[in-house]
């Protein structure tokens, strides 16, 4: 940790190792030109200080401890064949073209990883295929195509008036959108609703993954 309490992984390989992010003091700096394979990184600190710069992750472990919100810099990171478990919320993950002028973001890339051991809410996969991508089940759904079937997933009535895909106006979803994974039950209780009239819509389609 340097004076200013940063944390710094850069310009080096690390293999087959096991590093605990966690102190809530720290700010953690992973790149530039950082490559990790098979390592564990346990992380328990805030999505405002952990900052990943152009960081390539291969068959890496994320074992999340304390939930991560609303972390972009997920789009910043290579990851290929990476496993993740515990609670992220708000997060984006692969590449977004609009963010091409920031450091380290025009790295951002992800395939074949595994969500099935984490608890999405909210997330994002920007720019990448998400067919090589392995989701949570059931309270989890993930609809794919999200952008290229608006139209037919607004069709219907969702609960509570929510409406999974926003292509018009200043909340809209990017057009780089290629998949959305929710959690029901924060879901229902946000929309005053229940799982099952969430699952009760889920089921009429046939790319959300379940």
């Amino acid at each position: 940790m340097d004076r200013f309490g940063n944390v710094l992984f850069e310009n080096t390989e690390i293999e087959n190792e096991r590093l605990e992010l966690m102190d809530k003091e720290a700010h953690y700096f992973l790149g530039p030109n950082l490559t990790m394979k098979n390592c564990t990184l346990v992380l328990k600190v805030s999505a405002p200080r952990l900052f990943f710069d152009g960081a390539r992750f291969i068959n890496c472990t994320f074992e999340v401890k304390q939930e991560l919100k609303n972390h972009q810099q997920w789009l910043a990171a290579s990851l290929k064949g990476c496993r993740f478990k515990g609670r992220l919320s708000g997060c984006d993950f692969g590449h977004w073209p609009e963010y091409m002028s920031l450091p380290g973001f025009q790295h951002g890339s992800i395939e074949d990883c595994d969500f099935t051991e984490a608890r999405l809410d909210g997330c994002r996969i920007m720019g990448s295929d998400p067919t090589t991508l392995r989701f949570p089940k059931w309270p989890c759904f993930t609809i794919l195509d999200p952008i290229g079937r608006a139209r037919e997933l607004n069709s219907v009535q969702w609960p509570g008036g929510f409406r999974p895909i926003i292509v018009e106006g200043q909340y809209r979803d990017p057009p780089c959108t290629m998949a959305v994974t929710l959690y029901a039950p924060s879901l229902a209780r946000r929309r005053e609703t229940t799982e099952e009239s969430f699952r009760a819509v889920v089921e009429q389609f046939d790319r959300i993954v379940y």
